[in-house]
């Protein structure tokens, strides 16, 4: 277990955060190799079902991260994607998904520094509890 490395997935806002991953890799920031972004419109647009399935083809975390609130490109997006996501968190949990495993945050395309910092706080904390066990949906024995 020594060697386990996790696997987390992002989900990044394409106005921000995305911004903020491209400039921390121009800047040449180090961070984890770990994270496997998946570039979205807006963090809005992030439907729940996208987390799910996520966890279900077993992930072992989950980062959706976006512009800061009130700096959405589509106005409001990051307001429903916090609404949403504070909601499928909470439902996660009840369900026995460890709260560590997903991870949601604000970032902008200037703030290259924070975007490295997160994602090594994701990693260590998705590290710390563990290879995901629960809600992996397991493929067919072939004999």
């Amino acid at each position: 277990m020594s060697d386990w490395e996790p696997k987390i997935v992002a989900f990044l806002c394409n106005w921000c955060s995305y911004g903020g991953a491209d400039l921390a890799g121009v800047s040449r920031l180090q961070y984890p190799a770990n994270i496997r972004v998946i570039r979205v419109p807006c963090t809005g647009r992030v439907n729940p079902k996208f987390i799910l399935a996520a966890l279900r083809h077993g992930v072992d975390g989950v980062w959706v991260s976006g512009c800061h609130p009130g700096d959405c490109h589509y106005i409001e997006g990051n307001y429903y994607a916090r609404r949403k996501f504070g909601l499928l968190k909470g439902l996660l949990e009840h369900t026995g998904i460890e709260p560590g495993r997903i991870h949601f945050s604000w970032i902008s395309s200037a703030e290259a520094t924070k975007f490295a910092e997160t994602a090594r706080t994701v990693v260590e904390k998705v590290k710390a509890i563990g290879p995901a066990r629960h809600f992996i949906k397991r493929q067919a024995e072939v004999a």
